[in-house]
């Protein structure tokens, strides 16, 4: 196996040989879980990876998805007559075919250890090692959740000489950045349980636009959360839609409800939803609540290990969007808001009844 000439990848290697050999160790005797790479392998398949992504087929960056797997633990796999060398130059050519979710190229070793692409798997196992190419410079490295959901939670980023392992621990203990952490129930036979996390769908919809928008999580026992917005709502929904509450998103396709409404977070001003999923409408403007004040400072985390708080002022985060957001979670404790920059960015704001502040949970970094 060539030696790798990406620094972070011989730098990441250790650490997360580790995590994926104590995945599976940790999954128990008896339950099938894919097989963990060594630390060469993960090099390769991390080098290969990032020079392709620094690539261009036909002016397009390569969107390609790396999974470590046999041909025979992937259901219905498409293999290639001859498997091909995991060279960028390779991954680069055959990218336009593979870009699309949910299709990995599979990666396997010869019987003198060499690695190929072997062809395309649709599905692969639990705790399955995948690297994918998220922008140029830009490799995401996730683990497979296995079972019916097909979930994906994300391990590290690592950004040209960045590396950042993530954390799924609450950064300040508040509970509101663990509305994107992602619940892998793959033992699950109920319909909705495919959709356990509805929050980090819609947050990974809202970021995907690229227009920037903002959701507003307001309580459904009570209705405060007027004393925060232009009266009349400009696009108010009667009655509240409910196509993502529970009784109806097991009838109906959830993924383009999902879609539908976080479009409408691109119409200027916020989406209102309830914490029981109803929709009461879009396009609201936000104001500061009568008798309240200016937010003044916020505190800033992210889910990065060793990634220390900050406080700073709103607009440190960005404009407009962040500061009205920011303002509503003041006047209006019990709520929550999600906002998608343009520039790709998401943040959580909510606010901590213990140091009594708001906070900002920077999370794009598990969206990727």
């Amino acid at each position: 196996m060539p030696r790798t000439f990406y620094p972070a990848a011989q730098a990441v290697s250790t650490k997360l040989q580790r995590y994926f050999a104590g995945q599976g160790a940790a999954a128990g005797p008896g339950t099938p879980v894919a097989a963990a790479p060594d630390c060469e392998t993960i090099e390769a398949i991390i080098d290969a990876a990032f020079w392709a992504s620094l690539r261009r087929e036909e002016g397009f960056i390569p969107r390609i998805s790396l999974a470590f797997v046999s041909p025979d633990a992937s259901a219905h796999p498409l293999m290639l007559e001859r498997p091909l060398r995991l060279d960028a130059g390779v991954l680069t050519r055959v990218s336009p075919a593979v870009e699309r979710a949910g299709i990995h190229l599979g990666v396997w070793p010869d019987s003198e250890g060499e690695l190929w692409v072997w062809g395309t798997a649709r599905e692969v196992p639990r705790f399955c090692f995948v690297a994918e190419v998220a922008a140029a410079g830009l490799i995401v490295i996730k683990n497979h959740g296995g079972g019916t959901l097909g979930k994906f939670v994300n391990v590290a980023v690592i950004e040209g000489d960045q590396i950042k392992f993530l954390t799924w621990d609450d950064a300040n203990g508040s509970g509101h950045a663990s509305l994107l952490m992602p619940r892998l129930e793959p033992d699950s036979s109920s319909p909705w349980a495919e959709h356990t996390n509805l929050f980090l769908q819609l947050a990974v919809s809202m970021r995907g636009h690229g227009r920037g928008g903002s959701l507003l999580v307001v309580p459904s026992h009570t209705e405060t959360w007027r004393n925060s917005v232009v009266a009349p709502v400009s696009y108010a929904v009667s009655p509240p839609f409910l196509g993502l509450t529970r009784e109806r998103a097991v009838q109906d396709p959830l993924r383009s409800t999902i879609e539908a409404i976080a479009g409408l977070t691109a119409v200027d001003g916020a989406v209102l939803l309830t914490d029981r999923y109803e929709l009461l409408g879009f396009g609201a403007k936000i104001i500061r609540a009568k008798g309240r004040q200016p937010v003044e400072r916020v505190r800033i985390t992210e889910p990065i290990e060793g990634a220390a708080a900050l406080l700073a002022h709103p607009e440190q985060l960005g404009g407009t969007r962040h500061l009205s957001a920011a303002q509503f979670v003041q006047d209006q404790e019990n709520a929550v808001a999600l906002v998608a920059s343009q520039d790709q960015r998401f943040t959580v704001f909510g606010w901590s009844s213990r140091e009594e502040i708001v906070c900002a949970h920077r999370v794009e970094a598990l969206l990727l």
